[in-house]
């Protein structure tokens, strides 16, 4: 009985160290990943992207210190106030004016699509009228 109870408690063990490599190496590819977009790395961005818990990255020593690392990194050194409140407002305007734009685009686009819908639709109930009075499509000379 033990015996075979040592068996399973292996192999669960052995199961669940094979996960943890697979989270590691998912979570390592991740880590590679954000850097070559030039994405942020935070513990966050690596646990959304890989899959993984936040618990796993924490607990994770290796892990854990690569992340705290990256993510120092990342951080911009502040500029002088004056400037930056230039740059803020600037930033500002220009992220209202795109959003302005987005969302024209977004209308605009689904505007010509509710239109060509229903030319669509137009052009069927045509060709339907067209085939139920007998004619059909007339061949073109050439």
């Amino acid at each position: 009985m033990t015996d075979a109870r040592t068996k399973r408690t292996q192999t669960l063990n052995a199961a669940a160290k094979a996960k943890s490599q697979a989270k590691t190496k998912t979570a390592e590819q991740t880590l590679r990943t954000l850097i070559k977009r030039g994405e942020p790395i935070t513990f966050q961005a690596v646990q959304r992207e890989a899959g993984v818990s936040h618990a796993f990255l924490y607990n994770h020593p290796d892990l854990r210190g690569r992340i705290e690392r990256l993510r120092s990194q990342a951080r911009p050194i502040p500029a002088p106030a004056a400037l930056a409140d230039a740059e803020s407002t600037l930033v500002l305007a220009l992220t209202s004016q795109i959003t302005r734009l987005k969302k024209q685009h977004r209308e605009e686009v689904q505007a010509l699509r509710d239109a060509l819908e229903q030319a669509h639709g137009e052009n069927l109930d045509l060709r339907r009228e067209l085939a139920r009075r007998g004619g059909g499509p007339t061949p073109h000379p050439q």
